[in-house]
């Protein structure tokens, strides 16, 4: 009988699991699994839970949002053997599912931790103290996130990061940075960067470079500058909308460790919640640290 820690949480998305929660329950038990149920209590007990109990199961089980799996990650790679991972996403976005092609159905994504196949993703490693799963980034509408507040996202759904990212164009920040990478050096006034391992970041597939796998070792990268003219933002969106590998203002490039100083603090967004203001980062990919049950049998080649 497979032991199954199961993290739950509750007020993810529009509460779905709580709805589900005895049909999957049922699922479970139906294969044969010994499930211990955890309800997160508060932020971070996630992490604490899957670090403290995870190496007693042959599995962890985790639903909620993005923030929720990013937590869970989080305490599994301080293991030293990390069980393997399912995942039933109940957040209003869930990007990383949806490179996974785990369903947004509660029921068809509890199949798939059952019937799928584990799959090695790279982790991100932020600063030498946090984890991310996959997205790390700083300046325009990375606030919006952290700052829509879960009662929001629960009744509009993803409408509600629409309106918050409104709010924020009067709003908009540059940064004087240096960024260094085996592949490049880059300095000047950025407004937007991010460091990712995903095909899809608040929903949208189109701010992602293409041929994204998420076991190479590598990140995809995303610098925009700060536009000084209405021209030169045109041109920003220009690139943007023709998903340009690179422009005078737009930098997309893959790279396994990056470094950052900037002149003044800046506040970085980790899966979707706040990773802390810095004004040095350092950034290493972690290849293949978790192996999570997908339903495909081949990551996201290609795309």
């Amino acid at each position: 009988m497979k032991k199954v820690l199961f993290i739950i949480n509750p007020t993810a998305g529009k509460e779905r699991m709580k709805r589900y929660l005895m049909s999957v329950l049922d699922l479970f038990t139906k294969a044969d699994w010994d499930v211990t149920v955890h309800i997160t209590q508060a932020a971070l007990d996630a992490t604490n839970v899957a670090q403290k109990q995870g190496a007693d199961f042959d599995m962890i089980v985790c639903s909620g949002g993005d923030g929720t799996l990013s937590e869970t990650i989080s305490g599994m790679t301080r293991l030293y053997r990390p069980p393997v991972l399912g995942y039933i996403p109940a957040g209003t976005t869930n990007d990383f599912a949806s490179s996974l092609q785990i369903s947004s159905n509660t029921m068809k994504a509890a199949q798939t931790v059952i019937d799928g196949h584990p799959q090695p993703v790279d982790i991100g490693f932020f600063c030498e103290e946090r984890t991310f799963v996959y997205v790390a980034a700083f300046g325009a509408f990375t606030e919006v996130s952290y700052m829509t507040p879960q009662e929001k996202k629960n009744l509009l759904g993803h409408q509600a990061y629409m309106l918050e990212g409104v709010k924020s164009l009067t709003n908009l920040k540059s940064y004087t940075m240096t960024v260094e990478s085996d592949e490049m050096t880059l300095e000047g006034d950025f407004i937007f960067g991010m460091v990712t391992n995903t095909i899809s970041v608040g929903g949208f597939k189109g701010l992602v470079a293409s041929n994204v796998r998420l076991d190479d070792g590598l990140f995809e990268v995303l610098l925009i500058r700060t536009p000084k003219t209405p021209m030169e933002l045109t041109n920003i969106l220009s690139s943007m909308i023709l998903k340009e590998e690179q422009s005078e203002y737009v930098y997309r490039f893959k790279t396994s460790r990056l470094t950052i100083h900037a002149e003044e603090p800046v506040d970085w967004v980790l899966d979707g919640e706040f990773g802390g203001a810095k004004t040095d980062v350092e950034i290493v990919n972690l290849q293949k640290r978790i192996s999570i049950i997908s339903g495909i049998k081949e990551i996201a080649a290609d795309r």
